[in-house]
């Protein structure tokens, strides 16, 4: 329904008089229940997602996003302000561990989340109850049932989307563990809010008073102006996500006061307020640069830097619009959705939300649009980005439109048993039975995924590494799931701090050896000359990285540069202590392949627990057998999707280090420990073929001497 039309496009009939318009306003369902259906969905959330909180730190970002709160630091690209001043408020809780009370910020925004979509589908029931549409779906009642059922097509609704939210895969998954994803729905969801109450105060004074449809009405812009200052917030967590709701966000704006709008002083003081709070949240970047924190991600300074990590320069290259990424991109959101409410072969409220996309578009035609714009605008960017682990997040937005339609659905299954002059209480009923089905669904499905009460993967791992290190050893990876979970570890757990952690990926940006100065010194001092070689040329590279990119003498400066640093740093390190390595930095990679081919051609790489030990000679080297905890990563406990990193990079890590090992000692005839090490591999996954062959070859081995 566009306010802004002119009459004549509506009907022929002539339009109502100023009295009957506020007999069509009086009819609004009251909303003094909003609050209750809300509160009783944020409780059931926060109870659901504190129960099955993470109990430690997880995998990816979450080791990162930790330190940077607890330090009030700066996170990687793009920067998360916001999210990092909250985070770190909530670090200050005398409760349990640092991870945990972080964790349970990422709970209660969620939670808030599935609370402020309760009331966003309470303002769309509201608006629809009293739009023209709604004249011809309904039989007359008397004025109690009519009353009765106009409350049922609000809170039912209202409460099964919030519910169903509550219960989805990606929101829950995320509510339990440190990230920004929770924090930035719950923003976007309350700009949706603020946004979808001035649409209904500006519809409801219209049809109330004797405003001309096309006159603005400026007297709730309050609301507007409120949305605005949320969204400048909202841009300083995941700016992306927040801006691709714009187009969505216009189309109410122009359905209800036209293109008028566009033209006048509110869309410039809108623009100004949101401005001015992003530009607020975003002055702590050069704040927090100057504190010189811990992790200081690319120490935001000046302007051009400030630029740079707001807008993400280094992931540009991420960004494809090739059709045939776009189209494996596609395939792989159809297998998200599919699984994001209940499992692929019941999706029945996916089927809820397809009919409450068909509702909305013959009652509401504003909100059609409005919930179509999100996902078509989301989908047109997330399709042409390739990321890994935490892409499900990006589809957050089109998983909130979804739920929006799928409370849609059931009002237009409500209206059906309505139609067909069935008795309240068994309209009450169905709306019961729609709620609790579509909630079950989404509930039973996922409580195996999400459950991460007793997940300590991360955090096992990182202890199973650091446990085959010796002592002043040196760990050399370019695994973020190494290097992410050990800044947690030896930061704010002060685990094995005589261990250097370096990261051969972050050797790549100039501010990560501001913290490796400050974390190991004596490091940085032993191969000063070669770093310093390297930075000066890093900087360069990162002030003009297509100087390089044209110039093939530049480019093999700056490769031959790293290489030598690294020969350096591994050189001198094993003077002090020994050298280790991920598996990771074996593997067939464009990126660090000369580091690849030098540490092969140079060293032997004993295996040793989950990590390579660089030997100098040829010989057997010793070591015993390092006991390695598993807790949740093959025991049942928490379940994983084939496309989780646990299955991509952990278990593999474990299965084929546990193979490396039984392999080395069965070459050097202790064919004893290999079959144990052998037996462990398949302890985790019975299919592994390299494993029960090199079994096999060991056991016949000791019965044939």
């Amino acid at each position: 329904m566009n306010l802004s039309a002119k009459p004549s496009r509506r009907s022929s009939a002539k339009p109502a008089s100023k009295p009957n318009r506020q007999v069509e306003a009086a009819r609004i369902p009251s909303s003094k229940a909003e609050p209750l259906c809300a509160g009783a969905v944020f409780l059931i959330a926060l109870l659901l997602f504190s129960w099955t909180l993470a109990p430690t730190v997880t995998l990816t970002d979450s080791g990162e996003l930790i330190l940077v709160a607890q330090g009030l630091g700066v996170a990687h690209p793009p920067g998360v302000p916001l999210w990092v001043i909250l985070a770190h408020l909530a670090s200050l809780v005398p409760l349990g561990n640092v991870a945990v009370r972080i964790n349970f910020s990422s709970a209660l925004f969620a939670a808030f989340a599935c609370s402020v979509l309760t009331l966003v589908v309470a303002e769309l029931m509201i608006t629809a109850a009293y739009l023209p549409a709604r004249k011809k779906s309904v039989q007359p009642r008397k004025r109690a049932e009519g009353s009765s059922i106009d409350r049922l097509l609000v809170f039912a609704p209202a409460l099964g989307a919030g519910l169903l939210m509550a219960f989805s895969r990606t929101l829950w998954s995320y509510a339990t563990i440190t990230e920004v994803y929770t924090l930035n729905a719950l923003l976007i969801l309350t700009v949706f809010f603020l946004m979808l109450r001035w649409r209904r105060c500006v519809t409801q004074t219209i049809l109330a008073s004797s405003f001309p449809a096309r006159r603005a009405v400026t007297i709730h812009d309050s609301w507007l102006y409120a949305a605005a200052a949320v969204f400048g917030l909202a841009l300083g967590v995941h700016h992306v996500t927040v801006g691709l709701t714009l187009p969505a966000l216009a189309v109410i704006v122009y359905r209800t006061q036209g293109l008028k709008f566009f033209t006048s002083r509110r869309l410039l003081y809108a623009a100004l307020i949101s401005i001015a709070a992003m530009v607020a949240v975003y002055a702590y970047l050069p704040f927090a640069a100057s504190r010189s924190s811990l992790i200081n991600w690319g120490n935001p300074r000046s302007l051009q830097e400030i630029w740079w990590h707001i807008t993400g320069r280094q992931y540009r290259v991420f960004l494809s619009f090739t059709p045939t990424m776009m189209g494996a991109q596609f395939v792989e959101f159809c297998r998200m959705l599919l699984r994001e409410f209940g499992p692929a072969w019941l999706p029945l409220p996916l089927v809820f939300a397809f009919a409450g996309f068909a509702t909305a578009y013959r009652q509401d035609r504003t909100t059609f649009w409005f919930l179509l714009f999100i996902v078509v605008a989301n989908l047109a960017y997330d399709l042409s980005y390739e990321i890994a682990e935490d892409k499900d997040a990006y589809y957050l937005p089109v998983f909130i439109s979804i739920a929006l339609a799928a409370g849609f659905g059931i009002r237009w299954l409500i209206q059906l048993t309505t139609a067909k002059s069935i008795s309240l209480g068994k309209s009450y009923g169905v709306a019961a039975i729609a709620v609790l089905l579509t909630s079950a669904t989404a509930f039973t499905a996922n409580w195996p995924f999400n459950n991460r009460r007793h997940y300590f993967i991360a955090h096992d791992y990182v202890e199973n590494l650091l446990s085959a290190i010796e002592s002043n050893g040196l760990l050399l990876t370019q695994d973020w799931q190494v290097a992410s979970p050990m800044f947690y570890a030896q930061q704010i757990e002060q685990l094995r701090r005589d261990v250097k952690v370096v990261d051969a990926n972050l050797l790549r940006r100039s501010w990560y050896f501001d913290y490796l100065r400050r974390t190991y010194p004596d490091l940085i001092e032993r191969s000063r000359e070669k770093i310093e070689m390297f930075v000066e040329d890093l900087k360069a590279w990162e002030r003009d990285p297509a100087a390089f990119k044209s110039n093939a003498l530049l480019t093999q400066k700056i490769s031959t540069a790293f290489l030598e640093m690294i020969q350096s740093i591994v050189t001198n390190e094993s003077g002090v202590g020994p050298v280790y390595i991920t598996r990771d930095l074996l593997l067939p990679d464009t990126t660090n392949g000369e580091v690849t081919r030098w540490l092969s051609q140079n060293y032997q790489l004993v295996p040793q627990g989950l990590l390579f030990n660089l030997a100098k000679d040829s010989g057997f080297h010793d070591s015993p057998d390092v006991r390695l905890e598993t807790r949740g990563l093959a025991d049942g406990t928490v379940r994983f999707e084939q496309d989780d990193v646990v299955n991509l990079k952990i278990l593999s890590a474990y299965t084929s280090m546990l193979i490396n090992r039984g392999r080395y000692l069965a070459a050097f005839n202790q064919h004893e420990r290999a079959i144990i090490a052998f037996q462990k591999a398949l302890a985790l996954d019975p299919n592994l073929a390299a494993a029960r062959e090199g079994l096999a070859q060991s056991t016949a081995k000791l019965s044939n001497p």
